[in-house]
């Protein structure tokens, strides 16, 4: 199981070099976790840069892998990690739902590079 990082989705969605790289580590559909707030985050970014129907697309492509929603004991692992970490409010949530999933994350923020179970990928090789 992989929680995939907005920033990943992002440079996935766009081709992007970087994205070509994320592609070659996504496992199947069914083994992607999508936290609800990337699925906020996407939304946001889609509607702002891509229009509706492509947000509907997307926002249905991640509806087929494993949704995970912020519940209080996710609410409260995150306050935690955030704490632990230096991690903003919803960095705190992505990284809380890979945690609490026992999934590794992959992402192209360098905040999450070297915790635990993460996979950086940056955006400037």
């Amino acid at each position: 199981m992989l929680v995939v990082d907005t920033s990943s989705w992002i440079e996935w969605l766009t081709d992007s070099p970087v994205g070509l790289r994320i592609e070659a580590l996504l496992p199947a559909r069914e083994q992607i976790i999508v936290p609800t707030l990337v699925q906020l985050e996407l939304a946001k970014w889609l509607l702002r840069t891509r229009g509706e129907e492509i947000a509907d697309q997307v926002l249905a492509y991640t509806e087929k892998c494993h949704v995970i929603a912020l519940d209080s004991g996710l609410a409260i692992l995150a306050a935690e990690l955030s704490r632990q970490y230096g991690l903003a409010t919803a960095d705190a949530i992505i990284f809380a739902t890979a945690q609490q999933a026992g999934a590794g994350l992959l992402t192209c923020d360098a905040h999450f590079d070297g915790l635990p179970g993460v996979t950086y990928i940056s955006k400037n090789e």
